[in-house]
């Protein structure tokens, strides 16, 4: 959750995606229901897809401070 990282000329990131920041915020149950009071059922999978091919290119933008 922090910010303002600097990287060094030829760092690399990684990137995770993710629905949920667990255990920092509680659980993503995937639909609009009180977490507090969520049963088990209340929870379901989800699938996530980046695509990243030609036809779907993905990036990330990020500020550069000089």
């Amino acid at each position: 959750p922090d910010v303002a990282h600097t990287f060094k000329k030829g760092h690399r990131l990684m990137i995770q995606i993710q629905s949920s920041w667990f255990p920092l915020v509680d659980r993503n149950p995937q639909k609009f229901v009180d977490i507090y009071t969520a049963d088990d059922s209340d929870f379901t999978k989800e699938t996530i897809k980046v695509y990243h091919d030609s036809d779907h290119p993905s990036k990330i933008i990020l500020p550069v401070l000089k």
